[in-house]
């Protein structure tokens, strides 16, 4: 047995009882308001040395908190003063006499916490007396962003810890800035998990996310001579107040080892520790869950090595266990990288399937049939679809279950959503190294291969027969190619030679050509002989159902990447195009302009019902609400410029346009196109007349984002920005009629600055080659147009909103083939793209 679940008298999902404060907390400072002297250096004296000596005095010994005590609301005016005073003294520990932001932040939060736990508890209560089907949410990332704000305005408490914290002489906002961000993502994929797990809550629900508790991020961005420097993001440094940490569930994960006659026996195995973050709904009292893992050691300190004086062999099963959960998507540049991606990935997936299973069977429920009516796992992209041979293992080795019955669940169970449209971005993983870390799961998916091929074989022997071509005797039978790489990586290697020269021959053959289109297993085409498992054709034909992102992604994908796998079930594709939540990018990051439109439409019920949005049109050409519209607009860049000054130095005028180009920095989202058109327009002022400039709108050009640790190219594209920017926004001929900003580490909350100031927004990738976008849709909820293609989401907005509120440029996706070919003999350049060139 691989699983170690730790049994307790309330395990598992309902295992969460948090015990209340004893009742004599109660009696404590209720006529007590404390504020505080806010110092220059930031520390603040607190004069709460009197309010806990009260404390202790009436409360005479404390109390243990005992089991039965039913939560009680709190009446009293200071309550949730008192509250905060009392999380500073006694789970802070903080200093009477000088408390720092950060500890009032921490203070504030576990206050907070402490409703929330509530409200989770019985959320869970409640789906445990209703057992529901669940949706559980399978992601590589969740890019949360900082919870105490979120988590107030979610649960309503906005006024009560508004009005506390400046009793106590500060505000919500100052203290929000003391939380460090969840380092749990990078980009649009982390960012709509996170949104999904807010609708989920919201909308009552029942839903949990699963992922992995990252120790230091991906890494924290800064710029060394312009260039990218990588730093650790050791967010987990001053404590997480908004987890819970569950000793009493852990499973375990094995890697490596021997398969025989169908039994894995792991050669390295670790412990997946859990804890829960949950997610409060808004104007609801359900709360969701964020599950996550983090990889421990199974031995956490060998004595005997340490005292033979072998210090890094006794701590070295440590090291490795805890690389698994230590980085988002660590460099897999090395073959120890490719090793760690994917153990990371199984990792993750692996202890989420057992918790569900074991949950299911805690309920209750023995009959496995049952499974697809109760569970639900939704695969955000390929990272987590290694969950399709997982999910076989467990039902057939440790459940026996049958191959048949086992597929028959894991078909009716799993749903995978596919983020892009570019076959080299589907994610493979070479046999030698899948057979290699997991030979089981080798070993089922070469079964699953040619299975799927065998059930093809009539179809397509009648489809080589009808287009006129005659198949080679034998040879519409489907080969295993990567059964031996089940069992050791050496063996992977061996079979592939063996079979090389029979391959070669099996080319020439149209039925084996045909079949190979829908091989899960493949051939390299940039390495003869060097097989890979394409990881989302395994999780087309092992899901229920397939998603894109946007309508035009999910056509393109039908068209494309998956156009075998559409023609045979067409049933299965579908399209879900993404979502952001309105509360975090609206009404929580501009409440200016959410009060405004709160007035303006009568009702706050837009927050949860966006269509009601619509009403503002009818608003447009009110000279009033324009006025109005307007203020919050320059408020807000004016708010966005102190920032930029703030972490670059550099000052840029608000009687600009704010033209932003905020995400990962990578080749098909173009930045280095907006760069250009930067540079035509300096070379453009620089040759303009005194009487032509005053002509000229200034502008002020924002770029952010991260390239990925082994990105070149992305690199190189940062350093272009910076240099350009040195250049322009020192020229006195130029002065405020441009400035050029790159903004370092690029996060939820700093998007939460730049979002709201923004006029103008950059969407610029050739068009059929963004999945979806997710950062058009908040900055056209703050107010901000888009200059864009259409691709991704960009064509849905221009729907709703009509083309004409977009500035679009740049051909259609239809299109783009037919131009990329006439390109390879084009001379006729744009002039200004010549000049760019030669500047």
């Amino acid at each position: 047995m691989y699983t170690q679940r730790i049994p307790t008298q309330c395990s598992g999902l309902f295992s969460s009882r948090v015990l209340p404060p004893s009742a004599s907390h109660s009696l404590v400072g209720r006529s007590i308001a404390p504020q505080a002297l806010r110092p220059a250096c930031r520390r603040s004296t607190l004069k709460t040395h009197a309010v806990l000596e009260k404390l202790e005095k009436k409360s005479g010994k404390r109390d243990l908190p005992t089991k039965g005590i039913d939560y009680k609301p709190k009446d009293s005016d200071n309550a949730v003063q008192t509250d905060i005073l009392k999380k500073l003294a006694y789970v802070v520990g903080a200093d009477a006499h000088a408390v720092s932001d950060r500890e009032a932040y921490q203070g504030v939060a576990f206050s907070v916490r402490e409703r929330l736990i509530e409200r989770f508890n019985k959320t869970q209560e409640h789906w445990r007396q209703k057992d529901p089907k669940f949706i559980y949410y399978l992601s590589a990332e969740f890019l949360m962003g900082r919870s105490l704000l979120n988590t107030v305005m979610n649960l309503g408490l906005e006024e009560e810890y508004g009005q506390a914290v400046k009793q106590l002489g500060y505000s919500l906002e100052e203290l929000v800035d003391a939380e460090q961000n969840a380092a749990l993502g990078n980009g649009g994929l982390g960012r709509l998990a996170a949104c999904f797990l807010d609708s989920i809550a919201t909308l009552d629900l029942p839903g949990w996310g699963y992922g992995i508790r990252y120790k230091y991020g991906m890494f924290r961005q800064g710029l060394d001579k312009g260039f990218q420097k990588e730093m650790p993001d050791i967010w987990l440094q001053n404590g997480n107040p908004w987890e819970i940490a569950r000793p009493n569930i852990s499973y375990r994960v094995g890697f490596y080892g021997t398969v025989d006659n169908f039994k894995w026996t792991p050669e390295e195995e670790v412990v997946a520790a859990c804890y829960d973050n949950p997610i409060p709904g808004y104007g609801t009292n359900t709360v969701g869950n964020l599950r996550l893992w983090e990889s421990k050691p199974v031995n956490e300190f060998k004595l005997d090595e340490f005292n033979e004086g072998h210090y890094v062999e006794a701590v070295d099963e440590k090291r490795k266990a805890e690389d698994i959960s230590s980085v988002l998507y660590p460099n897999d540049a090395t073959e120890y990288g490719k090793e760690l991606r994917l153990k990371q990935q199984f990792f993750f997936v692996s202890a989420s399937i057992q918790d569900v299973m074991a949950r299911y069977k805690e309920t209750g429920h023995k009959n496995w049939k049952d499974f697809p009516s109760k569970a639900c796992f939704q695969m955000n992209d390929t990272h987590p679809t290694i969950a399709v041979a997982e999910l076989m293992r467990l039902l057939i080795d440790q459940e026996g279950l049958d191959w048949e019955e086992a597929w028959s669940i894991t078909t009716q169970t799993l749903a995978f959503t596919n983020h892009t449209v570019m076959p080299e971005a589907l994610e493979k993983w070479p046999v030698k190294v899948m057979g290699k870390l997991l030979p089981r799961h080798m070993e089922i998916i070469d079964k699953i291969d040619s299975i799927w091929k065998d059930s093809l074989k009539e179809k397509v022997l009648a489809q080589v027969e009808k287009e006129g071509k005659k198949p080679k005797a034998g040879a519409a039978k489907p080969k295993a190619v990567a059964a031996e790489a089940t069992k050791t990586a050496e063996k992977a290697e061996t079979a592939v030679k063996a079979t090389k020269a029979e391959e070669v021959e099996e080319e020439e053959d149209p039925v084996t050509m045909a079949l190979n289109k829908y091989g899960i297993i493949c051939e390299n085409p940039w390495a003869k002989g060097v097989k890979l498992v394409n990881m989302a054709y395994l999780a087309v034909v092992g899901s229920k159902a397939v998603n894109g992102v946007a309508y035009i992604h999910s056509e393109i994908i039908k068209e494309t990447i998956f156009k075998d796998f559409y023609d045979l079930t067409p049933e299965k594709f579908q399209n879900k195009t993404n979502g952001v939540t309105p509360r975090r990018w609206l009404a929580y990051c501009n409440p200016e302009l959410a009060s405004l439109i709160t007035e303006t439409l009568g009702s706050d019920k837009w927050i949860t019902e966006a269509y009601l949005l619509e009403g503002l049109r009818k608003h447009a050409d009110d000279k009033k609400f324009q006025a109005k519209w307007k203020a919050v607009k320059l408020a807000k860049k004016e708010k966005l410029a102190g920032k930029i000054k703030e972490i670059t130095g550099i000052e840029v005028p608000t009687n600009a346009l704010y033209d932003i180009q905020i995400k990962r920095i990578h080749e098909y989202k173009r930045q280095h196109l907006n760069m250009f058109s930067v540079i035509s327009r300096y070379l453009d002022i620089k040759k303009m007349s005194k009487e032509q400039k005053k002509e000229v709108v200034p502008r002020v050009v924002v770029f952010g984002g991260k390239a990925a640790s082994a990105y070149y190219m992305a690199k190189k594209m940062i350093k272009l920005i910076t240099a350009v920017g040195a250049v322009v926004n020192n020229d006195p001929d130029v002065g405020d009629l441009l400035k050029v900003v790159f903004l370092p580490d690029y996060n939820v909350s700093l998007a939460e600055f730049i979002i709201p100031g923004a006029e103008l927004s950059q969407h610029i990738s050739t068009a059929g080659t963004e999945a979806s976008g997710t950062s058009n849709m908040k900055f056209q909820m703050n107010g901000c147009l888009i200059i864009g293609t259409m691709d991704g989401a960009n064509v849905e907005i221009a729907e709703e909103t009509g083309k004409e509120n977009l500035f679009v440029f740049g051909v259609d996706a239809k299109d783009v083939p037919r131009l990329r070919e006439e390109r390879k003999d084009f001379k006729d350049y744009d002039p200004r793209w010549v000049t760019v060139m030669k500047a």
